[in-house]
């Protein structure tokens, strides 16, 4: 180069081309049209309008950058102040609080308990389902003081001190008594480190402070290996008393409004659910109140672990078809060789497959959704209720984290990077199959179910029965079943849960899908050529209806 002479300006490498625009700004209730069917048919029409706002500003792009917010900056836990004090508290971003604040303003944690109608538990379950789509981590909090109010009203006058801020609205982040907030959440606190899902092994002692029974204060000891929001106002937990295991409710502070004797030992590092704090507590003499008998604990608190075993499956399905969108949307606007990626027969057969999965797991969870609305009246819902709730949640949860991630696969390598959404949802994926009991404690609660209450088989065959004068295939299976139920096998307890599940599903898109999505999803869930992966659907698969309802 001669002395003096300019340099060439430097040539553009970086031009962007072939990358979708961002999928913000968008109506996630009304780009679901499967979904606003369902709310109707389950008997939440009234809460169209309610849905339809929610779904607005989930997509907004500021409510979309508040889920990445509280991911990224996780909370941190202070034990004591600067000078020295103990003060056992967790910090939150504000990203957090935000979420929390639309979730209690939108009353996903009452709605039902707040406005008993006809279709409340559907439109609640359509609410979470969105939610989750949006930020599940703070699902956590939110699902355990919706699941408690069941469990504590078995002890009226306990639930009395607590009524009217559980029915609030209002997030309140403040650590004071509850006497001074306008709103409360309340945690669970059930796992011991020797125990596990095996809570009759838990070694917490409960000693009364001077009465025992109802409603009379206890002082606990002992340790718990998970709570899950440490900063909820009160626990729902488990204790050895004189007279067995027992249910207790645990506040934050005691009746003398000083800090209860509860220690946050440290916080969980977990794959993911990262927004959300768990923690390792302990109790050092806390003060608690018995709900319920001495040595009826899990019978106390089995309407709270059945109301959160629906919401594993609800958040679940919402994973699985936020997952299912950034697919969709992806697909639509990135080219290969020449097309679209969605005009690709095989890609097509790929997100169809993952689109009959995806309605399927809503479909069941907003139908068991209807059994909680009517199971106190009905019986027989109630007995649907009661095997439903373990099946939908064993088969939903576990088809979850396969389903995100084929869909991240979708993206390529731009899945694979933290500034998509796919990997937060592939980590939360896990999370609901191993949240009260993990796949085999829920089998054998499918086998107690049978056991104790047969009728639970019956009715369960009977809703199925309904659909399959409409598919000779499922008519076929349904002999499969009955033998399965009538063996009551340990061994072949996942295979039998499974298999309901996927009749369930199948009846359930036959009485309400167009047929291109409901004999498709028969034919290769119950039909024998179909692949152990997303993909392998038929020649003749009807592709153009079914990613037409999935995201139009």
């Amino acid at each position: 180069m001669v002395a003096g002479e300019k340099l060439a300006p430097p040539k553009e490498t970086h031009t962007v081309i072939n990358q979708p625009p961002a999928l913000q700004d968008y109506n996630l209730f009304l780009k679901d049209s499967a979904l606003q069917e369902a709310v109707k048919r389950e008997g939440a029409d009234w809460a169209v309008e309610k849905l339809s706002a929610f779904g607005k500003l989930l997509g907004r792009e500021e409510t979309i950058k508040l889920g990445y917010l509280a991911n990224e900056n996780t909370p941190v836990l202070k034990t004591h102040d600067r000078f020295g004090h103990r003060i056992d508290e967790v910090e939150f971003h504000p990203a957090w609080h935000q979420l929390m604040s639309m979730s209690l303003e939108h009353r996903l944690t009452n709605l039902p308990w707040f406005e008993p109608r006809q279709g409340s538990h559907v439109a609640r379950a359509a609410l979470m389902y969105l939610a989750v789509q949006n930020e599940a981590g703070h699902m956590c909090p939110v699902s355990m003081t919706f699941s408690c109010v069941p469990a504590l009203k078995k002890q009226p006058d306990i639930f009395a001190k607590f009524e009217s801020l559980l029915m609030s609205n209002q997030y309140d982040q403040r650590f004071l008594p509850r006497e001074k907030k306008q709103g409360i959440l309340i945690g669970m606190a059930m796992t011991e480190k020797q125990g596990g899902s095996d809570v009759r092994a838990n070694t917490t002692q409960a000693v009364p402070l001077s009465k025992k029974g109802p409603g009379e204060i206890y002082e606990l000891t002992g340790h718990k290996w998970f709570c899950s929001h440490p900063m909820s106002d009160a626990f729902v937990m488990l204790a050895q008393t004189e007279g067995g295991l027992s249910c207790f409710l645990v506040p934050r502070f005691n009746d003398l409004n000083e800090p209860n004797q509860i220690r946050l030992q440290r916080l969980k590092s977990k794959l993911g659910n990262r927004s959300n704090a768990s923690a390792e507590i302990e109790f050092a003499g806390a003060h608690g109140w018995l709900i319920g008998e001495e040595g009826r604990g899990v019978p106390a608190i089995i309407e709270m672990v059945s109301h959160t075993r629906l919401d594993c499956a609800l958040s679940s399905a919402g994973l699985m078809r936020q997952a299912l969108t950034q697919a969709l949307h992806h697909t639509q606007y990135r080219q290969a060789f020449k097309r679209q990626l969605i005009e690709h027969d095989l890609m097509r057969n790929v997100l169809c497959d993952l689109a009959l999965e995806s309605e399927a797991a809503m479909a069941l969870s907003l139908r068991l959704a209807r059994a909680y609305d009517a199971g106190t009246t009905d019986r027989r819902e109630d007995l649907f209720r009661r095997i439903a709730t373990a099946v939908s949640k064993y088969w939903i949860c576990k088809r979850a984290p396969f389903h995100v991630y084929e869909c991240l696969e979708t993206l390529g390598g731009n899945g694979y990077v933290e500034e998509s959404v796919m990997p937060r949802l592939y980590r939360e994926a896990p999370v609901n199959s191993v949240w009260e009991g993990s796949g085999n404690v829920i089998c054998l609660d499918v086998l107690r179910a049978i056991q104790n209450e047969p009728e639970c088989a019956e009715v369960l065959l009977d809703e199925i029965k309904d659909a399959a004068e409409h598919s000779k295939l499922l008519g076929e299976q349904i002999g499969i079943a009955k033998k399965l139920l009538a063996a009551r096998s340990e061994k072949e307890a996942r295979r039998l849960v499974e298999h309901l599940a996927i009749l369930l599903q199948a009846k359930l898109l036959l009485d309400s899908a167009p047929p291109a999505v409901a004999d498709l999803f028969v034919r290769s869930r119950l039909g024998s050529d179909w692949g152990h992966t997303f993909g392998t659907l038929p020649e003749n698969a009807d592709t153009k209806v079914i990613i037409e309802r999935a995201f139009s």
